[in-house]
């Protein structure tokens, strides 16, 4: 059975060390990888790059997912800085919003995780809440993840593979404000904050949920990208003209 290639996104750091080593390095949590592949997957990195270049990598990808991690830079959505909000990551937030829409365009199915579900809001033309308190780990904790419940909405992509209300793992300080047009909210948590949003219909398959799957044991989302992943990767190659040898 055919494995599809998703790409995952990276952080872009000024300097990481290992070994003797420290230098600028593009990374990324090892949780995120091996949730795809435990999810049926293949998993490529892809760290930041020119924009014109988005279309190019999308081609050789079945799936994307866009990762968590710095806060957007509010310019994006027309906003000012709010003195809560992060140092931007100007690479990212172009990368990123530029595979977004190559593989929107190109029928690519796509899974935003926390900054990657705000970000897919951004691209689409919602804002962010810069700034909420409850969300991060238990009382605020730096580096500890909390945990809260999520309910499904009724009639959505979400709630046919979650039906129920789960618990899942959470760290993040910003969250939907004005949804973005198309988009469609999916799950929320008790205090109204939207968890998850989704484009209706078939195709693209895109969906974004505000928790980290990959710190957590419940791989019905991932599987569900894959799976999509996988429908659109055969879809494409029998949409290609058959190739003729020449005469």
């Amino acid at each position: 059975m055919h494995e599809p290639l998703i790409g995952i996104t990276t952080y872009l750091e000024p300097a990481a060390r290992w070994g003797v080593w420290e230098l600028p390095a593009a990374v990324l949590p090892s949780a995120y990888p091996q949730l795809v592949q435990r999810s049926g997957g293949l998993a490529a990195l892809l760290p930041p790059d020119e924009a014109e270049r988005a279309a190019t990598v999308v081609a050789r990808l079945d799936g994307l997912v866009i990762a968590g991690g710095a806060d957007i830079d509010p310019e994006l959505y027309g906003a000012e800085r709010d003195f809560r909000t992060g140092p931007p990551a100007h690479e990212r937030d172009t990368w990123e919003v530029a595979l977004l829409r190559a593989a929107m365009a190109a029928g690519v199915p796509v899974l935003g995780i926390c900054r990657g579900m705000q970000l897919l809001n951004v691209a689409l033309g919602g804002t962010l809440t810069q700034h909420l308190d409850g969300h991060t780990g238990p009382f605020g904790k730096a580096g500890v993840l909390g945990e809260h419940p999520v309910v499904p909405v009724p009639g959505t992509r979400y709630a046919s593979l979650v039906p129920e209300e789960t618990s899942v793992p959470t760290y993040h300080h910003q969250a939907v404000e004005r949804l973005a047009p198309g988009l469609v909210v999916s799950a929320h948590a008790a205090d109204g904050t939207v968890e998850a949003v989704e484009l209706p219909g078939g195709t693209p398959w895109v969906m974004g949920v505000q928790w980290h799957p990959e710190m957590g044991d419940d791989l019905r989302v991932m599987r569900a990208l894959v799976d999509a992943a996988r429908t659109a990767a055969a879809t494409r190659a029998a949409a290609k003209p058959p190739v003729t040898a020449p005469a």
